[in-house]
């Protein structure tokens, strides 16, 4: 095989691509990371329900964003940016035929273990559980509403719907929630 040296202007043609791609400094990517990189990872092992996944989905997520060549109005744009391509990715990996369904792993597995009592355990379980019963979008949905906090626009733009519509959706997966939550505490004997 023949030996490609690079020229020096092709090695500063190709630094200048590289500079071009990438929109953020080194550091303003640190920041940005550290700051965004533990919310996005338990959305997407929400999404999945598999820790492995939700691990290579990220790291795609962060390629993805860095890839792309458009600016952006403030942190909150980036940031709700990130969170669609990390949808965007959990809906296309669902979508690839697998092997076995995966299953939610337990909420102790996916935060440190807290000193709660019992019962406070088993809600959490209950919930865990109830949100397996869900539809994708319905448990993303939830996810951006109550645990991050996100605005109805923000939910909106990030999985790709109507701000409109949002309400009613989200309004329904809530309704979808209670009821199997309620129906687990009849089977449950739970009052």
């Amino acid at each position: 095989m023949t030996d490609v040296a690079l020229t020096e202007l092709e090695r500063l043609g190709a630094f200048d691509e590289a500079e071009r791609t990438f929109q953020m400094t080194e550091d303003a990517f640190r920041a940005f990371y550290e700051q965004t990189s533990r919310p996005v990872w338990l959305y997407l092992a929400r999404l999945t329900g598999d820790r492995r996944l939700a691990d290579d989905l990220l790291q795609e997520t962060y390629y993805r964003f860095l890839r792309v060549r458009s600016s952006f109005e403030s942190d909150e744009h980036r940031r709700h940016y990130l969170f669609r391509i990390a949808t965007n990715l959990a809906v296309d990996h669902r979508r690839r035929p697998r092997p076995a369904e995966a299953s939610f792993a337990a909420d102790e597995q996916l935060a440190p273990p807290q000193r709660d009592s019992a019962d406070r355990i088993a809600r959490r379980i209950d919930v865990t559980r109830a949100l397996e019963q869900l539809k994708p979008r319905e448990r993303s949905l939830l996810w951006l509403a109550y645990a991050q906090g996100c605005s109805h626009a923000e939910i909106a733009s990030t999985l790709g719907l109507k701000t409109a519509s949002l309400k009613s959706l989200l309004h329904r997966a809530r309704r979808r929630l209670a009821a199997v939550l309620a129906n687990a505490d009849h089977r449950g004997g739970r009052s």
